[in-house]
């Protein structure tokens, strides 16, 4: 890992930007739009339709960026189930077609789920980008009263039968037109962010600690206004994706933090103090988080942010 790349990223200032929230663990269909958000409509042609969008532990985001006349959109992570996402999509009556790559946030199946069914929609050749270490296997989480449990392993082989592209990125990696940004692995500086306790890897050399170096997020330039930064599960730390974002970057000027943020359970509540009040310094203007941010986390974000606060729901579209 570079925690100094000698390049800064030239990140395209973006004059439009949106977020679709594919999947994520909430969904209610009866929350009302607002300034910046447009949530799915309850009925379609004046019939309330008898599906309704699927929530799950898990997170797919389709990133859509605008400038000068260019486009581009980017899918964040496809979910737990192999169902969720591609039947949401359908709901939503969104197409992949366009799509110019999926970025995969870490190596985690609650990220991966729907991955293959999203290439073979696709159809054709996709850049996948991930970092080395999302692959390969041999993850466990010790669990102090379940026991040792083994995380199911990244299905590379079946991705790339499906058309993915591998593209390695444990460096920054900057993204067609320059309209976006995978971080590659992230720098971890703060001292209160001290990764996911009890995760271990074993790939025959012995158990050692899994610090999840993979976790990597998607960072946009928005024009005038500052990054957007885009998480997974940020197990980096969501206030070390936030520097890490400005460093490869250059630009301090925060105007959204959305995604997991990895403050749900015992291990990571007694940080969500810490988080707030680092984040609230970086005076972001949205903040959005989704997925294991946990509901004590939610709702201290909600209290303490409550002007900058936008609760995440399944189908809702954040306009940046």
């Amino acid at each position: 890992m570079s925690s100094n790349p000698t390049a800064r990223l030239a990140l395209t200032p973006v004059e439009s930007a949106e977020v679709l929230v594919v999947i994520d663990n909430f969904s209610d269909v009866l929350l009302p739009g607002g300034k910046r958000v447009e949530r799915p409509a309850l009925a379609r042609d004046g019939l309330i339709p008898r599906e309704t969008l699927l929530a799950e532990h898990g997170l797919s985001l389709l990133i859509t960026a605008r400038a000068g006349g260019r486009s581009c959109r980017v899918l964040l992570d496809a979910g737990y189930s192999s169902l969720g996402v591609p039947h949401n999509l359908d709901l939503l009556g969104v197409s992949l077609d366009d799509l110019e790559a999926v970025v995969l946030s870490h190596g985690h199946m609650d990220h991966f789920g729907a991955l293959a069914e999203v290439l073979r929609r696709v159809g054709g050749p996709l850049p996948l980008v991930l970092h080395p270490a999302a692959a390969g296997g041999g993850r466990y989480l010790n669990h102090p009263r379940a026991g040792k449990m083994r995380f199911p392993d990244l299905p590379l082989d079946e991705f790339t039968a499906a058309g993915a592209q591998p593209v390695w990125a444990a460096e920054p990696y900057l993204g067609r037109d320059g309209l976006w940004a995978a971080s590659g692995e992230v720098a971890r500086t703060t001292k209160f962010e001290t990764g996911m306790p009890g995760a271990v890897r074993d790939q025959g050399g012995g158990e050692e600690p899994d610090t999840l170096p993979d976790d990597m997020f998607i960072v946009l330039n928005l024009a005038g206004r500052g990054l957007a930064v885009i998480s997974g599960c940020a197990h980096a730390g969501i206030v070390n994706t936030v520097k890490y974002a400005q460093e490869i970057t250059g630009i301090n000027e925060v105007f959204a933090v959305i995604g997991g943020f990895h403050l749900s359970g015992p291990a990571f509540e007694p940080i969500i103090d810490q988080t707030i009040a680092e984040l609230k310094a970086f005076s972001p203007e949205v903040v959005m988080p989704m997925h294991c941010s946990g509901r004590r986390a939610q709702a201290a974000l909600e209290a303490e942010m409550t002007d900058q606060y936008v609760l995440s729901s399944v189908g809702t579209v954040l306009r940046l």
